[in-house]
């Protein structure tokens, strides 16, 4: 299983009053370890804007295990757990400098034209960017 690894480094911006890393940072993590994946696998997101497509979440889920704080380095771990037709399902792993998990998560993202937000499959834009997540999913369909 291909699995892409970020690290980021935990600005005293990013927490709340009680010294912790604020709840919505996670997911700004994890988009950001979404973008590192496609990077890694040698696509660009960009490319995919310029032709009037756009990923938005269409689900998320994040489960919450041990606080990150200021001045620690998150690792984020991503990679592809399930790719149909029209819907990819990103797995994550925030992990501490120590290797223990702050949080899990996954986003189901679909591709969608930019003018009027219809479905497009990732097969018909770029098919060897979609034959590449089939390979690597985690979890196989059918």
């Amino acid at each position: 299983m291909f699995v892409s690894e970020k690290q980021v480094e935990i600005r005293y911006a990013d927490t709340d009053q009680m010294g912790v890393v604020y709840h919505a940072n996670y997911v700004i993590w994890m988009e950001i370890g979404r973008t590192q994946l496609i990077r890694d696998l040698g696509y660009d997101y960009t490319k995919l804007e310029e032709m009037g497509i756009v990923s938005p979440v269409i689900e998320l889920n994040v489960q919450y295990k041990k606080a990150m704080r200021y001045g620690q380095v998150a690792t984020v771990r991503t990679w592809v757990e399930q790719h149909d037709k029209l819907r990819t399902t990103y797995g994550y792993e925030i992990l501490h400098e120590d290797g223990s998990v702050a949080a899990t998560g996954t986003t189901v993202n679909i591709l969608v034209t930019k003018e009027n937000f219809r479905p497009v499959p990732l097969r018909k834009i770029d098919p060897d960017w979609d034959a590449k997540y089939h390979e690597i999913a985690r979890t196989k369909k059918g």
